[in-house]
């Protein structure tokens, strides 16, 4: 394969990353706790909720109060928080920031076994419950996966929430999968609701730009443990809805989705978590193509201990965590909770990307091979160093902090893409850097993951390049110029600037 894989031969192999354990950084221990309706959930947002550029954690809690963390570390230093907000908010299964009103404050949509929230943010890390002042139509449904994008001329984002098993249905759980929703604003609300039916028990979904022929489409990733059969991971044209039959069907035990280029051609692979296999396709423009077992990204088993039984896969997420220009694979794994059929002890991967374009593992080596009921997880630079710190929420046990200590890391550059309202953040561009070794590129999504995202700068590892360039593709396909970026410090780029 060319492109990204390869050309980083000039960086040398460092010992492996290294992480600290900075779990006491919060001001308390948090779980996501609950029986059968908590099974799954327990993402986690990650945003800068006051302007502070650090990035800020909303925690589901399942049965238990979900929790805002807000940052409070010094630059470079050990990770720190405090807790904000109110405790009673319960229920909570996952979240994902997104601003809404293009106010420049991120707003969270709040995803609940029940109703549904959207909370806007006032800047200051407080939020009001604008729910009902927005239009988000009640309903109490099972939700466990959400994404978002603005499609053209709306002056507010296009909602889609996925739901999981119909709770109320005598004959389930088993064949007995929620619609999904989709909500388009009505100038600055959303008066109505338009059904995704047959549902497969969605648990992770993504909007994305794949073709990179400016038509975003929407992925769905299914858990066929309980749509059983008929089922498989879906694909949708958004406006008008329809499905797309043109592409090869795949039917797994589907938890979660990450996405990012990884070959150089500027479009992004797919992964898909799942019990047993984690599914790397490998996008070749009119389609995916399952990537070959020997990339090793396939981590079906633990790769410590004696439990042969397989890994149950979650949340899934790309970053670069030793600045080589390299993508990294993190993946949150735990069993559901007693599933006698999977590993038990299963700890969580990171799979650090060679320069062959294979993958390694490397979690026991860098200190993070912890064996908790994972859910949801996050990688994201939490201290302002320019390394990847790694956030994991954990059901029944406490959640993780993992500060990035890896030494002789590369060069990196952070990019923030910015536009006028509607859609200051840019959700649908895409960014481009490109150095002497070459271009990589990624996309400004809303969704994926295991019920939770980030809304936070672009990260990207440069290896020992010294100068690079960047340029924004803005959501309407109109590219801006080539410029030259600083490295190694957070760059916004306004549109037009």
């Amino acid at each position: 394969m060319k492109g990204v894989w390869g050309l980083f031969l000039a960086f040398p192999a460092a010992a492996g990353p290294v992480f600290t354990d900075d779990s006491a950084g919060l001001p308390a221990p948090h779980v996501y706790s609950g029986g059968w309706e908590h099974f799954v959930g327990g993402g986690v947002a990650v945003f800068d909720c006051n302007g502070d550029a650090l990035p800020d954690l909303f925690a589901a809690g399942g049965a238990g109060p979900a929790a805002l963390f807000v940052n409070r570390s010094a630059p470079d230093g050990p990770i720190r928080f405090d807790r904000a907000g109110r405790a009673d908010l319960t229920g909570v299964t996952g979240a994902y920031p997104l601003d809404i009103d293009s106010d420049g404050a991120m707003d969270l949509v709040v995803l609940r076994v029940g109703p549904n929230l959207i909370l806007r943010g006032g800047g200051d890390c407080s939020f009001a419950d604008a729910t009902e002042s927005w239009g988000l139509p009640p309903r109490d449904a099972w939700t466990t996966a959400f994404s978002a994008t603005w499609e053209k001329g709306q002056a507010r984002p296009t909602l889609v929430f996925g739901n999981y098993v119909d709770r109320s249905n005598p004959d389930g759980p088993f064949e007995a999968c929620e619609s999904h929703d989709i909500l388009r604003p009505d100038s600055t609300n959303y008066a109505e609701t338009e059904p995704i039916s047959p549902g497969y028990c969605a648990l992770s979904m993504l909007i994305s730009d794949w073709r990179r022929a400016g038509t975003p489409e929407l992925r769905i990733s299914n858990d066929r443990h309980y749509y059983v059969r008929g089922g498989y991971e879906q694909m949708f044209r958004l406006s008008p809805l329809s499905e797309r039959e043109d592409w090869a069907r795949v039917s797994l035990w589907g938890m979660g989705i990450a996405s990012r280029d990884l070959t150089g051609d500027g479009l992004p692979e797919v992964m898909m978590t799942s019990m047993g296999d984690q599914l790397l396709q490998i996008n070749r423009g009119d389609r995916f193509e399952n990537a070959p077992y020997t990339i090793g990204t396939y981590a079906q088993r633990p790769f410590l201990g004696d439990d042969g039984r397989p890994s149950t896969g979650w949340h899934a997420e790309f970053g670069d965590v030793d600045n080589d220009g390299r993508a990294d694979l993190f993946i949150a794994k735990g069993n559901v909770d007693q599933m006698p059929g999977n590993a038990m002890h299963d700890p969580n991967n990171l799979l650090m990307q060679r320069s062959d374009g294979n993958f390694t593992e490397a979690a026991l080596d860098a200190g993070i091979a912890t064996t908790a009921r994972a859910r949801g997880a996050a990688l994201a630079d939490l201290n302002g160093d320019g390394r990847l710190d790694i956030v994991v929420v954990n059901r029944r046990a406490a959640m993780e902090i993992w500060r990035n200590t890896t030494v002789e890391t590369g060069n990196w550059a952070g990019i923030e893409p910015m536009m006028p309202a509607p859609n200051r953040n840019a959700v649908g561009a895409w960014v481009e850097l490109r150095s002497e070794a070459g271009v990589q590129a990624q996309e400004v999504t809303v969704g994926g993951g295991h019920a939770g995202g980030q809304a936070l700068p672009l990260h990207f590892g440069l290896g020992r390049a010294d100068r690079a360039e960047v340029r924004v593709i803005w959501p309407d396909g109109t590219a801006g110029p080539w410029q030259v970026v600083p490295l190694n410090r957070v760059t916004a780029i306004p549109r037009g600037g």
